[in-house]
């Protein structure tokens, strides 16, 4: 099986993720994804973000009726911090048999080399990095984001493959599928802004979600500075 892991806080999950995880599961004939909720990461402590238990029930209303996607409790039910090659170890201890691919923004492609144990990252896991922006991926090539190995292989006309080398990290080079989606400017930040403020956010996240979040009450608060941005995963 071909299984594509998508982690985040999904705080709260919106038609973005959603529009991500299938058009990687098209282009990069993926069997199965699994979304995979980060507990309350460490990366800024203090920051609020909704509880786990709420963030998983909100992802699982999302995907109800949508068996190729699934909500996974890896993270959220050990205690933290939560790398990613950790948590890709233990994906491949419950299923040695499936190839693993992890999906993740172009902005996670740049940090990549930062975090924790990048080498073994890139050899549990494919690495699949997915333009949301307007800005191609061949103008970061052309401005020599990466240190490109070989030619890319095109795999159709939303993917393709190349050996790469992160810009100010000599030395690592991992394998990656570059894919393009469809633009689509939403932002939990966002989200929670306008639920803070009262307004409507219809056609931004599935009505079941949306009513999830008025019936819990959830993101009442005002969007400060200090809480406007949810903490990362420690990776």
């Amino acid at each position: 099986m071909r299984l594509g892991l998508y982690g985040g806080t999904f705080d709260p999950v919106h038609f973005g993720h959603l529009l991500l995880a299938e058009t990687c599961r098209e282009v990069a004939r993926l069997d199965e994804v699994w979304f995979i909720p980060t507990g309350t990461p460490p990366h800024k402590p203090g920051v609020e973000i909704a509880p786990a238990k709420s963030r998983r029930e909100m992802l699982e209303l999302a995907i109800a009726g949508l068996p190729q996607f699934q909500v996974s409790r890896l993270e959220i039910d050990r205690p933290g911090p939560h790398y990613t090659v950790d948590t890709l170890r233990l994906v491949r201890e419950q299923r040695p048999e499936d190839e693993l691919f992890l999906l993740i923004g172009k902005d996670s492609l740049f940090d990549l080399p930062t975090w924790r144990d990048p080498r073994a990252i890139s050899e549990l896991a494919n690495i699949v990095a997915v333009n949301r922006t307007s800005r191609s991926w061949d103008k970061d090539f052309e401005d020599a984001r990466f240190k490109q190995f070989g030619r890319p292989e095109p795999v159709n006309p939303y993917l393709f493959s190349a050996d790469v080398e992160i810009t100010g990290h000599p030395g690592l080079v991992f394998e990656v599928d570059f894919v393009t989606m469809p633009q689509m400017d939403i932002s939990a930040t966002d989200l929670r802004q306008r639920v803070a403020a009262e307004r409507s956010i219809r056609f931004q996240t599935p009505r079941a979600v949306e009513q999830y979040i008025r019936a819990h009450r959830l993101y009442r608060t005002p969007v400060t500075a200090e809480n406007a941005v949810p903490p990362k995963a420690a990776h």
